[in-house]
């Protein structure tokens, strides 16, 4: 910690800072609320704390926010489980627990208040499970200690699903525990036997352990392995042969053999192995949820990004706090400093945003009056007023959700043939198990046969080979939504790495899409302003980047509006039709490119608008030229912006003023010359389109039924991220290779070694464990996401404004 910084959160020091006493040393801090922080961390024997954290913490406020709202039962009825009715538990999402230093101070702070029964902190997921008796503790008194340390609790969303995801964490942490119980217990018993090399030990000491052994393994086996013995039975329900087959039935094997030779009084038994298998196989699949737990954290942040509550601005300007499932369109809002807007609106007022969640920009955006503001991101700096505009499922966060969800549901055709695989490769392990039954009986007697048939099957149970892609994919999904990408089919990021040529579209995608009105000229009578707003008239509720040059020009109105794809709009005003867009759609007159007014067959004014590339659309090119991909501009903006476009990013391949089944056209016959074409654009001229390339990209500002049709969604039109993704799910491909490469080799060199008889039961269970755990900690590099390309942008230095002109 620089001498320069608060002890307590890192941020730069005033003139004259507070001075705390920590750890026998003065501390200075910027404020009294990280003061105050730090004297009662240090005064309630917390002082730990310091010394444990992995970075800062955040600043505290010196004034508490209004928490009583938390107390309301309309409020809490949806988060809220009662407990035998007279206690509560909830979870809460808990904003700045960065490390497992911030989870075990929250967990302590809690722990002391009066009336709470118990608190478990998860630093991974960001959640705090509280269990309290409301009638010694209110809500807001413990959310207020909260407040007090510099953390920010909100509701979480999915409460049930959530508490249904930690009791089957508990589930499996109680199954593991028996095991590992279990398992000491019965190896210490197994060793005993196995030093009796020569028989000394009296046949009722050696029944003793037996029986010892078998009421030991037995809650290992029925409990800790019952989800195995389930999945087998499924499996056999359902004939259909699977992991759990192998596991399952080596499990029962073990035990049950071990059960009849006990009876019976036979040389050997296996319950060691049936035990160690079951914890082995418990640990790895522990470490494997854990795994894809992190996988998904960031995906799943989506999910509960929404408050539960917003403040609300009465018509008399009076403010109250609602529960956000009350919002409704056109109420005003007030979102504090630190506060994550409840629904998606537009801005009464400037504002700096953090929209990292929603496109992966750590930087806060400065916003005006006017501009589209969505659900999920936080506001910085001074609080904002807002109008809403969608509120609850409709928020593009709620549509993001649900995309998620969908694209994680499906499965891609290398898992599917991973599955088809792993079914036949158990079918081809059984068969090898009997022979190799049948052969040791007959060379060495039925007990060292079996116990050689299942090490076979222990060490060759497929779960690396099946766990090979999905835990991949999972993996490669954080990564990307780190950068504010959705892959949202399954084809996706299979494709992508093969693409090699690159179509893009102009207004919106190269450019910025927010295009200025530069020049007016009218034909007769009619007037530069009137002109301007008829314009405006027949673009409103448009979603064209266009329509945005005659935003907010007059209040003429137009009814029975009609869009041409490719063309331009047209709707009746004063008893009129009035045709805008293409000078021959609009005129009758030969097209220039520019933005033409008209009845159709005579021209009443001509548009100049202009538009700016984006500042990253050089490097773009750059990065995906590195790829060996060839980038082409198809648009349907006249010919002089995109000759200009394509002169400044330094393209040849450029076509203007293309339908949107021109564009078909080429893509179709682009493709038959044996190209894997890619598309990038953002209209809903363009979803026909998207639909026919092989992997299509959408911008998340430009139409949802572009998206509907996308492979890929940039959140944060950031140009930049679609060679970061191309790059990731190359780096993905490699990855599932490595992992079926390894799943193929082990199994290819256990089975033979197994068979052979070299390796005994326990070893097998532990290198069959040992297999899927690296395959997941291989697919767990994917989280982490490609570094931004360091291309050098190639861009003609005669057009270094990028100001474009349609």
């Amino acid at each position: 910690m620089s001498v320069s910084q608060c002890h307590h959160c890192g941020e730069p020091l005033p003139a004259s800072p507070l001075r705390v006493r920590v750890d026998g040393q003065d501390r200075a801090m910027c404020c009294a609320g990280c003061a105050s922080a730090a004297q009662w961390i240090t005064g309630s024997g917390l002082g730990d704390y310091y010394r444990l954290r992995d970075g800062d913490s955040r600043r505290v406020a010196e004034t508490l926010p209004d928490l009583s709202a938390w107390d309301r039962d309309d409020v809490q009825r949806e988060h809220v489980r009662v407990i035998d009715g007279e206690m509560r538990e909830m979870t809460l999402v808990v904003d700045g627990m960065h490390c497992a230093a911030c989870a075990w101070l929250i967990d302590r702070a809690l722990r002391r208040e009066v009336g709470v029964e118990d608190v478990s902190a998860n630093a991974v997921t960001g959640r705090v499970a509280l269990r309290w008796r409301p009638a010694r503790a209110r809500l807001s008194t413990l959310l207020a200690r909260l407040h007090r340390l510099g953390y920010r609790p909100y509701l979480a969303g999915g409460d049930a699903l959530e508490r249904g995801r930690r009791q089957a964490r508990r589930r499996l942490l109680l199954r593991l525990g028996v095991a590992g119980l279990g398992a000491m217990q019965v190896m210490m018993l197994a060793e005993a036997l196995y030093l009796d090399h020569s028989r000394e030990m009296s046949v009722a000491t050696r029944d003793f352990f037996r029986w010892i052994a078998v009421l030991v393994s037995t809650p290992v086996v029925f409990f800790s392995g019952w989800p195995f013995i389930a999945g087998l039975w499924r499996e056999i329900s359902l004939r259909r042969l699977g992991m759990d087959t192998l596991v399952g039935g080596s499990i029962l094997l073990a035990w049950l053999a071990s059960l009849v030779q006990t009876l019976r009084g036979g040389h050997d038994v296996w319950f060691d192995a049936a035990v160690m298998f079951v914890l082995f196989l418990l640990a790895a699949r522990f470490l494997e949820q854990m795994a894809r737990q992190r996988a998904n954290a960031q995906v799943e942040a989506l999910a509960r990004a929404r408050p539960a509550l917003a403040t609300r601005e009465t018509d008399d300007g009076s403010l109250r706090q609602v529960p956000v499932n009350t919002l409704e369109t056109g109420d005003r809002l007030l979102v504090a400093s630190g506060e994550a807007l409840p629904a998606d609106g537009q801005l009464l007022g400037a504002a700096q945003l953090d929209e990292s969640l929603l496109t992966g920009e750590s930087m806060a955006r400065h916003r005006n009056a006017g501009d589209a503001v969505f659900a999920g991101s936080l506001c910085r700096g001074q609080p904002l007023r807002m109008t809403v505009t969608h509120a609850g499922s409709d928020t593009r966060l709620s549509q993001m959700v649900r995309l998620v969800e969908a694209a994680q549901r499906q499965r891609p055709p290398l898992a599917l043939w991973a599955d088809r695989i792993a079914s036949r490769f158990v079918a081809s392990v059984l068969l090898a198990a009997l022979l190799t039954f049948a052969l040791w009986s007959w060379h060495a007697g039925p007990e060292q046969g079996f116990s050689v048939a299942l090490a076979l099957l222990v060490v060759s149970c497929p779960c690396a080979l099946s766990l090979a892609i999905p835990t991949a994919l999972a993996a490669t999904h954080s990564g990307l939504s780190r950068i504010g990408v959705l892959a949202l089919t399954e084809r996706a990021l299979f494709v992508a790495p093969d693409v090699n040529e690159l179509l893009l579209d102009k207004t919106g995608t190269l450019t910025e899409g927010r295009p200025r009105l530069l020049d007016t000229a009218v034909f007769g009578s009619l007037s530069a302003t009137r002109a301007g707003e008829l314009a405006a008239a027949l673009e409103a509720g448009s979603s064209h980047p266009l329509a945005r040059a005659f935003a907010s020009r007059g209040n003429a109105r137009a009814s029975r509006l009609q869009s041409v794809p490719g063309r331009g709009v047209s709707g009746i005003i004063d008893g009129r039709r009035l045709f805008l867009g293409r000078a021959d759609y609009a005129a009758r007159r030969n097209d220039d490119g520019a933005v033409w007014l008209g009845d159709g067959q005579r021209a009443l004014a001509r548009f100049e608008i202009g538009d700016r590339l984006r500042d990253d659309a050089a490097i773009m090119i750059a990065a995906i030229r590195q790829r060996g991909i060839h980038p082409g501009i198809v648009s349907g903006d006249g010919d002089g912006a995109v000759r200009r476009a394509a002169r400044q990013l330094r393209i040849d391949d450029w076509r203007a003023r293309q339908l949107p089944e021109d564009k078909l056209t080429l893509i179709r016959q682009r493709q038959q010359q044996g190209a894997r074409v890619a598309m990038l654009g953002d209209g809903i001229n363009d979803a026909p389109v998207l639909a026919a390339a092989d992997l299509s990209v959408a911008l998340a500002e430009g139409a949802a039924l572009a998206h509907r049709s996308a492979d890929l969604v940039i959140l944060n039109g950031r140009l930049t991220r679609l060679p970061q993704a191309l790059q990731q799910s190359t780096r993905m491909r490699r990855v599932i290779n490595q992992n079926l490469a390894w799943a193929l080799a082990y199994n290819a060199l256990a089975l033979p070694v197994a068979a052979g008889g070299w390796v005994t039961p326990g070893l097998a269970a532990l290198g069959m464990a040992l297999s899927s755990l690296g395959v997941t900690l291989n697919a767990l590099r994917m989280t982490t996401p490609p570094p931004l390309p360091d291309a050098k942008p190639a861009i003609d230095p005669l057009d270094a404004s990028g100001e474009l002109a349609t």
